[in-house]
């Protein structure tokens, strides 16, 4: 987390100096802001890997702020539901987004009707954190290593089966881009939820599934399954006993779940500068940071323009994805 603590602290600089020059320029009722509670907006269910995070921080920032930030749970529709209704907020900076790679990178991908712009209708705040995915096993499939489980999978094409929380979820593009990448034909197994996945997964029903971390964590401590790799470009935090899918079997394998802040298209400059400056400090305060690499969050935090120009990368990035998948919802 030493990395994480520095890149921090210098976007805190930045965006301080950013929110100085905004407002400067802008109207002098937005140099107030804010004056009254800030609704953030979480377009998934109440207790899940964003809600936890959002949660964390709307705490910090209401003490910073000197005013309530509220958690909102909008959930439906694989994000869709919570998100565009801060699309059609007012554009005042008291309607927020905590978006992740389901709203803003793959849903515009997968869905040939969409009811939002990922980019577009929205003014990108700042990143916020990444989250690893884990891939395990049940212990009885004879692979001890990625390398291992790609060459079983060769040899009967078809014949095992990946879980997921439901079709276009992270957990099931996770599985397409390791089967793209691995030129394996392995079966995917859509669930309504993770935690039914890793059910049948213990009973042996299905062979693998892609797992938010800690999830899947305690599962493979106790023995009931056994972890092959995780999802990053480097080991995590923690499970540094388990080895990166790339490093284990399959080179250049990347698959990660993000979390950032967004407001409504036409947002205020100074509002979307405050705000950044607020929660970038916010993600640095030592205690957060350690409460959110418990969860298995790391900090990565960034300048609005920074974060758009994520949003546009992670969108072309998921294209490819998904269309290598042969994936649409109607």
């Amino acid at each position: 987390m030493k990395i994480n603590r520095i890149r921090v602290l210098a976007f805190v600089a930045g965006a301080t100096l950013f929110s100085y020059v905004s407002m400067g320029h802008a109207a002098s009722g937005a140099l107030a802001y804010p004056e009254r509670p800030i609704r953030m907006v979480v377009p998934f269910p109440a207790g899940g890997g964003v809600d936890v995070v959002t949660r964390m921080l709307a705490q910090e920032m209401t003490e910073k702020l000197g005013q309530q930030v509220v958690v909102d749970n909008r959930s439906g529709a694989s994000g869709i539901v919570g998100t565009e209704i801060v699309a059609k907020a007012t554009r005042d900076g008291y309607t927020l987004l905590m978006g992740n790679v389901a709203t803003h990178a793959v849903n515009v991908n997968l869905y040939r009707k969409l009811s939002y712009d990922p980019l577009k209708d929205f003014a990108p705040v700042t990143r916020v954190a990444v989250v690893h995915e884990i891939l395990v096993v049940h212990p009885s499939v004879p692979a001890t290593s990625v390398k291992a489980l790609i060459a079983l999978a060769k040899s009967k094409p078809g014949q095992l089966t990946f879980g997921s929380a439901g079709n276009g979820t992270p957990p099931h593009l996770a599985g397409e881009l390791f089967k793209s990448l691995a030129g394996v034909n392995i079966l995917h197994v859509p669930y309504k939820g993770t935690p039914l996945a890793l059910s049948d997964l213990m009973g042996g029903q299905i062979t693998m599934i892609f797992s938010n971390i800690l999830s899947a964590l305690p599962l493979v401590k106790s023995g009931k399954l056994r972890a092959l790799g995780v999802s990053s470009l480097k080991r995590s935090h923690v499970a540094p006993d388990v080895p990166t899918i790339s490093e284990s079997g399959l080179p250049g394998y990347q698959k990660n779940s993000w979390y950032g802040v967004l407001a409504p298209a036409g947002t205020p400059n100074a509002v979307i500068a405050k705000l950044n400056g607020t929660i970038v400090a916010a993600l640095g305060v030592p205690a957060v940071l350690d409460r959110l690499a418990r969860q298995g969050a790391e900090i990565e935090t960034s300048s609005p323009e920074e974060f758009r120009n994520f949003i546009q990368s992670e969108i072309k990035r998921y294209a490819t994805i998904i269309k290598n998948s042969g994936l649409r919802v109607e």
